[in-house]
């Protein structure tokens, strides 16, 4: 039973970090973080991301999503629908352009080049729904933005990866065939189901688990509604965490999202949660640090900047302030979990040489580390303004 001693290492670092930022009024979140850097092989080698983790850690992103979608104002996110495509539009390319361009210069050949791109095209909002949450900035404009923009940029980060693997003859399936537009066809659909769901199944069917005499019945169909769209979600190519958020956004409009809002809360942040957190600094190495240090160091600006610029200008294009503007660069640095897949999926099907894979990863995690700094930084600043 050595995961439990594991488990009960995570739990215990990621408390007592989280707390101590939490006292420097910084997001417990980056204590969370830091603690899997720790514990895991970059410090002291006590825990090893492994299967059992693994498992926890991505069930901890969908509940994590699928809270975020619970406190989400769908008619706010349908407000600020143009600002969050022409983010997540802008905030695909840039990335795409300004670290692809910069690999090509490192030495990598084109096609190899443009997969890094697209390994840093993708936005991970789950970091920074938790900073806004705890700054209860999830509903302001900023906070539905940064929302929008994340599902959006999610969806384009699937259809240029599809894209790339089609047209360039290398890696695997990124959906469910061989042909993209016919995986576009069936993610378009998936879409027309989420819409199905949301109008009528999400009511009927929570109306239906309050009649259950079971115990927390309510709970229990939300997390069975929500599972089975991220299920669906990844299924038909996409990330599981965009049919996740849209589980939350359809229970949200039932009159038992409150009840389930509190249940889901407790599970996830008291266990699985906490082990995404730490799970993203398990993967944390040092070993090619020193050899590829430039490499790192470019790579992590082109990030951070194509990001956050991305974010900024487009969202002062639609009226928002210059803080508010910051506040939306910033939360769509960290790149997380949806870059790790990208990654995965490039290294598996060769895509760029095996030799830089650990930069790319440090280069995502010290992206996902950074970016609560960078937003609690505005929110404070907006906050005092």
């Amino acid at each position: 039973m050595e995961f439990l001693g594991e488990l009960i290492l995570i739990l215990l670092a990621t408390s007592l970090l989280g707390q101590l930022f939490s006292r420097f009024n910084m997001p417990a979140v980056i204590g969370q973080l830091l603690s899997g850097i720790l514990l895991g092989p970059a410090i002291l080698g006590w825990v090893k991301s492994g299967d059992i983790i693994s498992l926890f850690s991505e069930f901890g992103v969908i509940l994590l999503m699928f809270l975020a979608g619970l406190e989400s104002d769908l008619d706010l996110l349908k407000k600020y629908f143009k600002l969050s495509f022409t983010v997540a539009s802008i905030g695909v390319i840039l990335p795409v352009v300004f670290t692809g361009i910069a690999s090509y210069l490192f030495g990598m050949k084109f096609v190899e080049a443009l997969f890094i791109g697209i390994v840093f095209a993708a936005t991970s909002v789950s970091i920074s729904v938790v900073v806004l949450q705890e700054a209860n900035q999830l509903h302001t404009r900023s906070g539905v933005a940064i929302l929008g923009a994340a599902v959006v940029d999610d969806i384009l980060a699937v259809v240029v990866l599809s894209l790339f693997t089609t047209f360039s003859h290398e890696g695997g399936k990124s959906g469910l065939t061989d042909n993209f537009f016919l995986n576009l066809a069936i993610e378009v659909l998936y879409f027309g189901a989420v819409w199905i769901v949301y109008k009528f199944v999400a009511p009927y069917f929570m109306k239906t688990a309050e009649k259950l005499d079971v115990n927390y019945s309510v709970v229990i169909a939300s997390l069975v509604l929500a599972l089975t769209m991220a299920w669906a979600a990844d299924f038909v190519g996409l990330s599981a965490v965009v049919g996740a958020f849209f589980g939350g956004l359809a229970i949200r409009q039932t009159p038992q999202y409150k009840e389930v809002n509190a249940s889901v809360s407790a599970i996830g942040y008291s266990i699985f949660i906490p082990v995404f957190f730490a799970d993203i600094g398990l993967s944390m190495t040092f070993a090619s640090f020193v050899r590829d240090l430039w490499f790192i160091i470019v790579m992590t600006i082109l990030a951070v900047l194509s990001k956050f610029w991305a974010g900024k200008y487009s969202s002062e294009l639609f009226g928002f302030t210059k803080n508010e503007g910051n506040i939306v660069g910033a939360g769509m640095v960290s790149r997380g979990e949806v870059a790790l897949i990208v990654a995965q999926i490039g290294i598996t099907h060769h895509l760029f040489p095996e030799d830089i894979y650990s930069s790319l990863i440090l280069v995502i995690i010290v992206t996902t580390v950074i970016s609560p700094f960078i937003l609690n930084y505005f929110i404070n600043k907006q906050k005092n303004a």
